[in-house]
């Protein structure tokens, strides 16, 4: 559904400062993500990922274990056809388990609906949630 009060607007990038760039990098392309565009170097080097859809995820170098002032996410959701296939691909990139596949049911308006999702953890502790409305 297209945004009616901002003609055009759509999700394009998430950012995360990731402590081991390159460890981010072989993790997350091994879920199948295409780097699109990288600049600068060492410490200041910054690489965008496209995840399949034209929606991005750039990752920062020289990140940490601290939290800035405008704190880290809690986590990114990715729309998948198959919840179960992709947590099973993401665990064998090593990214660490934090739910397994379930389907939730959900009391919602206007009309009730199920889900069926599941969550990773990044390199960096950062969440990733496969998701699929059942």
């Amino acid at each position: 559904m297209a945004n009616e009060l901002i003609k055009g607007m759509g999700f394009h990038h998430i950012a995360l400062k990731c402590k081991d760039i390159e460890k981010s990098l072989k993790m997350y392309k091994a879920l199948g993500m295409r780097e699109i565009v990288r600049w600068g170097e060492g410490e200041k080097l910054i690489v965008m990922l496209d995840v399949g859809d034209g929606g991005r995820i750039e990752l920062f170098a020289n990140g940490s274990d601290e939290y800035s002032v405008m704190g880290k996410w809690q986590h990114f959701a990715l729309k998948v056809d198959d919840v179960d296939a992709a947590y099973a691909v993401a665990r064998a990139a090593g990214f660490g388990d934090h739910t397994a596949p379930k389907v939730v049911p959900l009391k919602a308006e206007p009309a009730d609906i199920s889900i069926n999702i599941a969550f990773v953890v990044g390199p960096d502790g950062e969440e990733v949630e496969f998701f699929r409305e059942v």
